[in-house]
Formats: C-alpha cells, structure tokens, sequence
C-alpha cells in the first residue's frame, strides 16, 4: 500500500480552495469576507457555518465542528487524511507521487478504505458485467433498453449487473486479493453455515449508491425473475460506511442541478431518478423505497429549502408517506407537492415527455402540501365527524411542526376557510401541539448536553490522570486543579502562536549587531524559556512544538517560494496593465499617470498578499495536519464568529487585532505568566499551612517558606504595574 508523499500532499493543500470545496456539499452565499451556510455536520435552520476563502478553514460556530478543506472532508465523509487528499487531487487535476508505506502506516490503514475499495472493484466488476458479457447484454443491457435507459444514463449512474452464478464476484474479488471479512462487511457477498461463501446480488440488476463525493457506499439489486418467493429488491445492509438513513439515491449526480434551480424534487425510486436526469431534468433524488429520515432531510437542506414531492396516483402510498412531509416541514422546508396523473409514476410520466412538458407540468400542478394533506385525508370521511375530527387534528399537528410564527399563521387562516371551523380554536389547538412540541425537544436536548458534559468532563480527568506535566521550576507536578485554571491563559498565548505566529512584532539584534526581524511565535518561546516555564497541556505543548518546527524548518524556504510567485503575479498584472493602457490611452500625460497608478496598485495588491500569507501561514497548516487532535485545536483556535460588515469600515478607520498585537502578545503572555504565580503562591501557603499544623512545626522552613512567598508577592506586585489591579489577580 502507497502513502502521498509530504511534496504532493503539501502541492494538494496549497491548491485547494475552501470555498469550492465546501460549495460541492453546501449551498453558500456570501457574507462580508467569508460565506455561511447550513451546517452539514447537525441540524439547523439558521445558518451558522461559517468558511474563510482567505484563511482556508471553515467553522460551525453551532456544533463546533470544521477545519480546513481535508478535515471538512475527513469529517463529512468520514473518510481518512489519505483519502481526503486524493479527492482533492482528483478534483484539481493533481499528479499524485507515493512511497511505500511502512508497516506501522499499513497496519493502521483504516478499514473503511478498504471496504470503499472493495466497493469500487464491485463496481466495475458490475459495469463489466453489464456491457462485456452475453448474459449481462442479454438479460441486464436488455431490460434497461425495454425501461428506455439510455448508454448516456447508464454510463451517469454507473449501472451495472450481476450475474447468476453462484459466487461470480466472491471469485473475482478473491483473485484480485481482497479477503472474506470486507467481501461480507460491505454485504456483497454472504457466508453459510458451511462457511461458504455466496454473491448476495446474484442474477439482478445493479444500482450503485453513491456519497455526495462520489465514492460507493452500497448497492440496491433489482432481480429480473418472475417467482414469488424472490424479493424483487435487495439491498446492501448497514455498514461502517453505509448509513441507508443517511443517504438519498441520485444526490451525488442532482447537487449541482439543485443549487442551480434552488429546488429539489423528491421521487420514490432508482428509475424514478434516472428517467427524471434523462429528460432532462436533473434536481431530483430518491428516498430508495424508505420513509423520508432526518439525516435525508438534512441532506436536502444543505442545497436548498424548496422541495417538491412528486406521487402517483395510488392513494395508499400517498398517505403512507405523509408523515416524511411532516419532517420537511419541521425543518422549515417549503414543500410542494406535485400528483401525477392516473397511471403515471415519475419513470413513465419523464419517459413519455420532453423536459420542458414535464417542467410545465410541474410549474402548474404542483401545490401547497397543507391544502393536498386536507384534500387527500378529507377523501371518504365528509360524512363520519368522528374520522373528520381525527384528520383535522392531523392536519393541525403538520400546521404545528412549521417554525416560522408568520407561516402558521398563514395556514391557519387558510384552514379555517377550507375546513369551517373558527381561527381561534385552530390556533389554540396549534399553539398546544407547537409548545408541547417545542418542551420535548429541549427537554432531549437538555438530556444530551447533560450526557456530553459529563463525557468531558470524564475525558479531562482522564487526561488529567495520565498526561501530568510540570507547571514550574521547582519540577513540582502540576495538580488536576492548576491544569484545568492554566489551559484558559495558555490557550490564550498559544492562539496568538497559531493565529499570527510569522507576524513581525519588534526588531532585536544578534551577537554580531545585526539587526533582525522579532516575530510573535519567537517573542513567545523566548518569554517563556527566559521564565523558565512551558505549556502544562500535553495537547497546548504539542502545538506550540509544530508551529516552531513550521518556523525553524520550513518557513524560509516557503516564504522564498510565495515570494516567487507573488513577483510572478506582479509582473503579469502590470505587463497586462501596461498594455491596456497604451492601446486606450490618448496621450503621454495619461499613460505616465495611469501607469504609475497601476504600480501603486501592484504594489499594493502584492504586499497584501505578502501579508495574507504571514498571517495565515501557521495556522494554514497545522489546520491541515492529518493528526486529528492537533487539527481540531487549531481551527477552535484560530476561527472567528463574527466579522466587521463594510459599513463599519468604509468610511473609517477600524483598529484591528491585528493593529494592537505588540500590546496584545505581550499581555497574553504576562497574565500566564501571572496566573503560574497564583498557582505556586497557592501551593506555597499549603506548603507554609501543612508544616505549621505538623506536631513539630520546623520554624526555619516557615521561614524559608514564608520569605519564598514575599518573593512571589513583590514578583506579583510588578506585574500588576503592567496589567492593572482589576486584572492582575485570576481567582481559581
């Protein structure tokens, strides 16, 4: 097994950009600098999720979770560093260079990978089947050809088939190296009593399902057979990397379509999908047979709130289905729902039309959900009060689920009209179904909180337990209390390290009096080493060790490289300036003034650059790390919830952060450097109050002790000076 080499992983990062990243995922608009969107990582209905093209990181500010464009990855897709840079790779057209891993890396390659693997070559084992073999042209290619699947659909959605025998893929699969415990794990292939092994997809048609970036996760099988006692479907079973609940069929190949429209249509099946792509109309995905799920609807809301739900005639699936539509509603979806005409499901009814007459269809038929739900359920019972009664009160629990104050409203007015019965009793009976709604979910969500703090708090006195560091120069241990009191002012310092480490702070001067730049990550080793003092967190401590690495290793050569390429850019941007100006200028006056303009400009746009990169360099690639632990720490770090919007800084000059870090640093390291006194002034009055309270108190070490704590005090005395009084004494 082959690991990217560190210049091509370090290539794949540089180039890829967050933002379009993340926009294969996530609807994004833009806000200020940065763009926000749904979160994809949890359930929301305002947008909390935040991506910085300038810093390469994007952030929920909800749930917490983000990073740079690999962790995105790595998290969304639960899918490993490795894989994640070869997504990236491929979608930018990047040549991948590998070296042989170690038998340390190859006993840790995750076993997703290898059932992803084992997935792909199924795939194309099927597609193989499909177009190269005389059964699967006979039997597969030919039923696709009778359900007018065309090569341009099969090829889209990666059709394939399985042929009849016995264990055709089990022996493929084998020959090619892949062992038992992945063909049975991903549910291709099956073991019997007698421990062999058997295709479970033998004799059907395949449908792959795909992840939003493309990768096979499973497989739905349609037999071709006419016996009753053979199931019509099978589908792969639940695995590490196939969450049925969790995936929508068609979405990988509809994404774009659907932020383009800014509409999804919901269908029932696989063909249902593909006739609907193959006229032409391509924002449509599938629920795979399955009632509508959280996770599906949460899919769907990452590109879009419109949903239109398209339903055949048959009024028994219809009513079976209602309750998904309560869910979409519960999201604060607008959903449409569009009723095909008798006889017709989505395949036939896109079959038998051209792309626009199935879109004009759908612009004069579709309606509002409510007023179907009232019309279908209101079928048959005009005359019973008693089943009257019941369907309005299930018509006003799907009222009830709407968020929005404004668009309840709306309805209820509408139902009232419709079904004769005041707005004021409706609005009571919503108002009741909403609050005691609204108490359940936060009486779970309290339940959950309660669950996660508790797990954090188990996990820090577990960290606590086996990572105890030295907090002084008396090589005392550190206890679990000082620990927990340090990580707020040492974060404090490290995030400076992290988010502004290559920053120019001051100037010094060697041993030779040569005058040198000062940056913040070196004023921050060189404060704490002159004090004697380090980073009590194990995972602070392992941070702040990657950033001086980056600093001492590779940084010189790196700014060097951007340099080059800003130089680059300068050029051509003035060659092209240049250019434009003497084929549009009218006179040498207007040329010297418009090209000196256009330097200024250069100028301007390189140095800013020059500056982006300094800022970012740090925390660009510690943001990237494959060390999970070291990636999340740095992206908390480093991200910010809020940003100054245009009308704050057009007409004015705002000071930033960045404008004050010369004080800023400074004080971060004091008030740690202050707060490490608290501690050993606190250790020390337990030490002066033991030896007292000892049956023969030791008077000379009370006062060794007690002229140690004068010592800490005046020590302390003189930061205040700096830090001021309201501040210089942090209370435990």
């Amino acid at each position: 097994m082959k690991k990217i080499d560190r210049e091509t992983a370090q290539r794949i990062l540089d180039t890829a950009d967050i933002v379009d990243v993340v926009s294969d995922f996530v609807s994004l608009k833009r806000r200020g600098a940065n763009y926000i969107g749904l979160c994809p990582f949890h359930n929301e209905r305002t947008p909390s999720f935040s991506v910085s093209k300038s810093k390469g990181i994007c952030k929920c500010f909800s749930c917490g979770k983000g990073g740079s464009a690999v962790n995105f990855l790595m998290e969304l897709e639960q899918i490993s560093y490795q894989e994640a840079l070869r997504y990236l790779a491929k979608k930018y057209n990047i040549e991948i260079k590998e070296h042989e891993m170690t038998d340390e890396e190859r006993r840790i390659a995750s076993e997703r990978e290898s059932l992803f693997a084992v997935n792909e070559m199924a795939i194309e084992h099927f597609e193989h089947n499909l177009t190269d073999t005389p059964d699967g042209q006979e039997i597969g290619l030919t039923y696709f050809r009778e359900r007018g699947i065309n090569d341009w659909a099969v090829k889209r959605f990666r059709l394939g088939y399985s042929l009849p025998g016995r264990a055709e893929l089990y022996k493929a699969a084998k020959a090619k190296g892949f062992g038992d415990k992945f063909l049975v794990q991903s549910g291709l292939c099956m073991e019997d009593e007698h421990g062999e092994f058997r295709d479970r997809f033998r004799g059907r048609v395949m449908y792959p399902i795909f992840t939003l970036s493309g990768k096979v996760v499973g497989f739905g099988g349609r037999t071709l057979r006419k016996d009753k006692d053979v199931a019509k479907y099978v589908n792969s079973p639940e695995s590490p990397i196939y969450r049925k609940s969790y995936e929508l069929y068609g979405l990988h190949q509809a994404k774009q379509a659907i932020v383009k429209k800014d509409k999804c249509i919901l269908v029932e099946g696989y063909m249902d999908v593909i006739s609907m792509h193959q006229s032409g109309i391509e924002n449509v995905v599938a629920s795979s047979g399955t009632s509508l799920t959280e996770g599906q609807i949460r899919l769907i809301h990452r590109f879009t709130e419109n949903v239109t739900v398209i339903y055949d005639s048959d009024p028994a699936g219809i009513k079976a289905s209602l309750r998904g539509i309560d869910m979409l509603l519960a999201e604060g979806m607008n959903i449409k729902v569009l009723l095909l005409p008798d006889g017709d499901d989505p395949d036939s009814f896109a079959q038998n039309h051209s792309s626009s007459e199935v879109e004009e269809y759908l612009a004069a038929n579709e309606q509002d959900f409510i007023s179907f739900k009232t019309k279908i359920l209101l079928q048959g019972v005009e005359s019973d009060p008693i089943a009257r009664s019941k369907v309005i009160t299930d018509i006003v629990q799907s009222i009830s689920v709407i968020p929005d104050p404004i668009t309840r409203s709306v309805y209820i007015k509408e139902c009232s009209h419709s079904l004769g019965i005041g707005e004021r009793v409706l609005t009571l009976q919503v108002d009741k179904f909403y609050h005691a709604r609204r108490d359940s979910e936060a009486l779970k969500q309290a339940k959950e909180q309660a669950r996660r703090s508790l797990e954090g708090l188990e996990s820090e006195k577990n960290t606590v337990v086996e990572n105890p560091r030295q907090s002084s120069a008396d090589d005392s241990v550190a206890p679990a209390d000082h620990l927990a009191y340090l990580s707020k002012y040492e974060k404090g310092v490290l995030r400076y390290a992290l988010k502004y480490g290559m920053m120019e702070v001051g100037d010094a001067w060697d041993d030779d009096g040569n005058k040198m730049s000062v940056r913040i990550i070196d004023y921050i080793r060189d404060e704490m080493e002159s004090d004697d003092i380090s980073f009590t967190n194990p995972l602070y401590a392992k941070a702040f060790a990657e950033a001086m690495k980056l600093r001492e290793q590779s940084w010189d050569d790196d700014l060097r490289r951007h340099e080059q390429r800003l130089d680059a850019q300068r050029k051509r941007q003035w060659d092209e300036g240049v250019a434009a100006i003497r084929s549009s200028a009218v006179d040498l006056s207007e040329i010297t003034a418009r090209e000196q303009a256009l330097q200024a400009n250069c100028d301007e746009r390189y140095y800013e650059d020059l500056k982006q990169f300094t800022i970012c360099y740090i925390e660009k690639i510690l943001a990237s790390s494959p060390d999970d632990e070291l990636r999340r720490l740095t992206t908390d770090l480093v991200s910010e919830k809020y940003h100054l919007s245009k009308v704050h800084t057009k007409f004015t000059k705002i000071e930033t952060e960045v404008d004050r870090l010369d004080v800023l640093v400074e004080r971060a390291v004091y008030e740690l450097k202050d707060a490490i006194l608290e501690c050993r002034t606190r250790d020390l009055r337990d030490e002066i109050r033991r030896v007292c309270r000892s049956q023969a108190p030791d008077s000379a070490e009370v006062a060794r002790l007690m002229e140690r704590n004068i010592e800490l005090t005046q020590l302390r005395s003189q930061f205040a000076k700096y830090l001021g009084e309201r501040i210089i004494a942090p209370r435990k």
